[in-house]
């Protein structure tokens, strides 16, 4: 699915959807325009004017913004890319967002890839190209848009919330995307641990005993005080609200940091993976 396709399933996308396109359609017919006419004001066929009037198509901003002026409006029909920027997105991104954005804090452990939020674009690309089936031109873009726009909550100035990551110093070496594409994620990871409200923690390979052996997962610490855990394997990601799974979670994440690098530690074992790159 690209970017234009709206998703059917996906209600929450459907409702904004489905007001977007019947002010666009109020909009042309007070003008008195026809879909052909209308897209040749604006330089779209008939046929997207059309898709996008009966929800099959999302209208991408420059669309919003050619239909704004050709109908002078003043900026009311532009002002609805806000309300269609986040639904162009995954569900499963958006809900996930939208986790990390009611978090106070936020714990993750990785031993296969570097974490998302921290992923630099290049990094992120190879490993979004590396999927089976692939994906088109269009859907690789709006993932990568997609993770780079949830990255945006690690930038902020905030104090709020706080991120706990460890790396498996397995993620550190494996060369995903070559030599320069590995040095400048490394080099960001060396960025982003010096953030205030960012720690960073390297578990070594070299563990005799390693209590993330099960895989990567994440947990967040709600606004309201509960816990909840995420896993993402292979296409499924599931959240887990179970008191006694968030448990065992919490208990694994604990025994993980604590057998990990210190952050002093940390920060010095990428600097020399880096200069072995």
């Amino acid at each position: 699915m690209s970017d234009w396709d709206a998703e059917l399933e996906d209600e929450e996308a459907g409702a904004v959807i489905r007001t977007v396109a019947r002010q666009l359609k109020l909009w042309r017919e007070a003008a008195g325009l026809t879909q052909a006419e209308f897209g040749t004001l604006i330089g779209y066929g008939e046929e997207l004017v059309s898709s996008v009037e009966r929800r099959r198509r999302i209208p991408r901003p420059e669309y919003l913004d050619a239909a704004d002026e050709a109908l002078r409006a003043d900026g009311k029909i532009s002002a609805m890319k806000t309300d269609l920027e986040e639904v162009r997105y995954p569900k499963k991104v958006r809900d996930l967002k939208k986790l990390e954005a009611e978090s106070t804090e936020l714990c993750a452990y990785n031993n296969s890839i570097v974490h998302g939020l921290l992923q630099t674009e290049e990094y992120a690309r190879v490993g979004l190209q590396a999927r089976r089936p692939v994906f088109t031109s269009e859907e690789l873009e709006q993932r990568i848009a997609a993770r780079m726009a949830r990255q945006e909550i690690i930038s902020d100035t905030s104090p709020s919330p706080v991120f706990s990551f460890v790396q498996c110093e397995s993620t550190l070496r494996r060369p995903i995307g070559g030599k320069m594409v590995m040095r400048r994620q490394l080099e960001r990871l060396l960025e982003v641990a010096q953030l205030p409200h960012v720690d960073l923690q390297v578990l070594p390979m070299g563990l005799e005993e390693n209590a993330g052996l099960d895989g990567s997962f994440r947990l967040l610490r709600l606004n309201d005080g509960t816990t909840v855990g995420h896993l993402e394997v292979q296409h499924i990601s599931r959240v887990i609200t179970n008191p006694k799974e968030v448990q065992l979670l919490e208990m694994r994440y604990g025994i993980i940091r604590a057998q990990a690098l210190n952050p002093r530690e940390s920060l010095a074992r990428i600097e020399k993976v880096l200069g072995e790159t």
